[in-house]
C-alpha cells in the first residue's frame, strides 16, 4: 500500500469500520479493509469512456454511490433535512456531468480504484493493445515468451519476457460452471453479478501450456445472493443483494416458507447456506420479503427506497406484492402456512431484539450491516406493515475462487506442481489463497493487488540483473 500511495495514482481511505464477516479467532472488528479514494474522472481525459461504468443494476442512473457515510446519506433521504440535500446536491451534479460529458465523472468504489490503476498504468507509458484478443501463447523450450493477439487487421505477436494472466477469472464460462458447480450443472443456471467478458480465457490459455487449474477449494465461487432484472432493451442483468438483506423488516425463506439462514450473515455465507439447506436435485431457491416500511426505506432489490417508485418493477413481476401473507404465498408459490408461521415466530425474536434460531443480530458484522438507530437488536425488526413485497433470490456470484494453481510469486504452476517458467496468473485467475472460504470485504482484490504487486516487483528485480 505504501508503494501505490508514493509511486502511483492509487490512494487509500483507511478507517474502515467494516468488521470481518465472522467473529472467529483474531476478527477485527473494522480496519481490515481499506477503499480507493473518490476519484475525479477528468484525469482519465479521453480514457474514461473505456473506462466500464459502475454496474448498471447497483448504480443510481449510472451514479456510484459508496459505503459508509455516503450510503447513509441516501437511506436518510426522506428522514433527515441534511441527508435529502446532500443526495439531492449529489444527484444534480451526477446530472450534470452525465448531459455534458456523457457519463458521471465522480467515481467511487471499485470504479475509483480501476480509474486511478489507469491514471497510473498511462502515466507509466505502459502501451494498451485494445480489441485484441489473445488467441494463444508462444513457448519455447525456455518457458512462455509471448501471446499472439487477434487484430482487426490480423493476427499481432507480443514477444515479452513473461505473461501475466488476469482475465478475471470464469464466472461466465458455462462449461467450467457446469463442471464445478452443482446447480448450474443440474441446468438451474448461475448468475454472476461480474462482467460478462470474464468467460475464463486467462486459465484455458494457461491450461494449453501445462497449468493446472484448481478443484480443492470449499468454495469454487465468491457466491453472492442475485435477482434477475430485466432492463428496457431486453438484458437480463443479476442484482447482486449485498446491502438490504440485513436492514430490519427483511426476511428470507424457502419455497416451503421457513427460514434457512441468518439473513445479516454475508452474501457468500447466504448463498453457502441455500445450497446447503436446498435438497439434491431441486433449485436452489430463495424468497426475500419485506414489509412496506422496510421496502420504503431501505428498498428492495432492483425496487428503490422512496421517493423512487416501484410499479414498474410490480408490473414486470420482479416485485410480487400482496396485502397479506398468505396473498403473497400464494403468488410465490409458498407454503402458506409456513410462511405464516414462521413470520409470526420472527416478529416474536424481532420484538425482544433476540434471534434465536439463526443469531441474526449477534456478530460485529451482522449490527455493521443493521440500522444502527433501530433498537434493541439494528438488523431485527417485526414484517408487520402491509402490503407485503418479495424478490425471488437465485444462487449468484461476484467472481470466481478456483483458478490457476500457482505458488507463492504467482507463477503458474505444472501437473509436477512445479513452476512454468515466465507464466504468472493473479485476480481470479489464480486460485484464490484462502481456498475458497470468505473472512472478510475485499478477499478477491486485496489479493489481486498484492500478488500483482509481487509480480512486478520479482520481474523488476529479474529483469535489472
Amino acid at each position: 500500500m505504501e508503494f501505490f500511495r508514493q509511486n502511483t495514482a492509487v490512494q487509500f481511505l483507511s478507517g474502515s469500520k467494516m468488521p470481518d464477516f465472522h467473529n472467529s479467532h483474531g476478527f477485527a472488528t473494522g480496519g481490515r479493509s481499506v477503499t480507493a479514494q473518490p476519484y475525479d474522472a477528468s484525469g482519465l481525459g479521453d480514457w474514461l469512456h473505456r473506462l466500464r461504468p459502475p454496474l448498471e443494476t447497483i448504480s443510481l442512473a449510472g451514479m456510484g454511490i459508496a459505503g459508509g457515510a455516503d450510503m447513509t446519506h441516501f437511506f436518510n433521504a426522506t428522514r433527515s433535512p441534511r441527508s435529502a440535500l446532500y443526495a439531492s446536491r449529489r444527484l444534480i451534479r451526477h446530472g450534470w456531468q452525465r448531459l455534458r460529458y456523457g457519463r458521471g465523472r465522480h467515481l467511487v468504489n471499485g470504479n475509483a480504484l480501476m480509474a486511478r490503476l489507469l491514471r497510473s498504468a498511462l502515466d507509466a507509458d505502459v502501451r494498451f493493445q485494445l480489441n485484441a484478443p489473445v488467441s494463444r501463447l508462444l513457448e519455447d523450450k525456455n518457458g512462455v515468451t509471448g501471446a499472439i493477439l487477434a487484430g482487426d487487421e490480423g493476427d499481432i505477436q507480443i514477444h515479452a519476457r513473461a505473461v501475466v494472466l488476469a482475465c478475471g477469472g470464469f464466472p461466465h464460462d458455462k462449461q467450467r460452471l457446469a463442471e464445478n458447480v452443482a446447480h448450474a450443472r443440474q441446468g438451474y443456471g448461475h448468475f454472476s453479478a461480474a462482467p460478462p467478458g470474464n468467460q475464463g480465457d486467462g486459465i484455458r490459455l494457461g491450461e494449453t501450456v501445462g497449468g493446472q487449474f484448481d478443484t480443492s477449494l470449499k468454495n469454487p465461487m465468491a457466491w453472492a445472493p442475485v435477482s434477475r432484472v430485466s432492463t428496457a432493451s431486453g438484458l437480463q442483468l443479476a442484482f447482486p443483494h449485498l446491502v438490504e438483506r440485513a436492514k430490519p423488516g427483511f426476511l428470507a425463506v424457502r419455497p416451503n416458507g421457513r427460514r434457512f439462514v441468518n439473513e445479516a450473515d454475508s452474501y457468500h455465507d447466504f448463498i453457502a447456506a441455500l445450497i446447503d439447506a436446498t435438497p439434491e436435485g431441486e433449485q436452489p431457491l430463495a424468497w426475500l420479503i419485506a414489509d412496506s416500511r422496510a421496502l420504503h426505506r431501505y428498498g428492495l432489490g432492483h425496487a428503490r427506497p422512496t421517493p423512487f417508485p416501484v410499479e414498474a418493477w410490480l408490473r414486470t413481476g420482479y416485485l410480487q406484492s400482496a396485502p397479506t401473507l398468505d396473498a403473497l404465498a400464494e403468488k410465490c408459490g409458498i407454503d402458506r402456512a409456513e410462511l405464516g408461521a414462521t413470520v409470526a415466530r420472527f416478529n416474536g425474536f424481532a420484538h425482544q431484539g433476540r434471534d434465536e434460531d439463526f443469531q441474526r443480530g449477534a456478530s460485529a458484522y451482522n449490527c455493521a450491516q443493521g440500522d444502527a438507530r433501530h433498537q434493541p437488536n439494528p438488523t431485527l425488526g417485526a414484517l408487520e406493515h402491509a402490503p407485503y413485497y418479495a424478490v425471488r433470490i437465485l444462487p449468484g456470484s461476484l467472481g470466481s475462487f478456483s483458478g490457476l494453481k500457482t505458488d507463492e510469486q504467482a507463477r503458474v504452476l505444472n501437473a509436477e506442481q512445479r513452476p512454468i517458467p515466465r507464466l504468472f496468473a493473479v485476480g481470479n485467475d489464480m486460485s484464490s489463497v484462502m481456498q475458497g472460504y470468505y473472512p472478510s470485504g475485499g478477499i478477491t482484490l486485496g489479493p489481486a493487488m498484492t500478488f500483482g504487486y509481487l509480480v512486478g516487483k520479482n520481474l523488476s528485480a529479474t529483469l535489472n540483473n
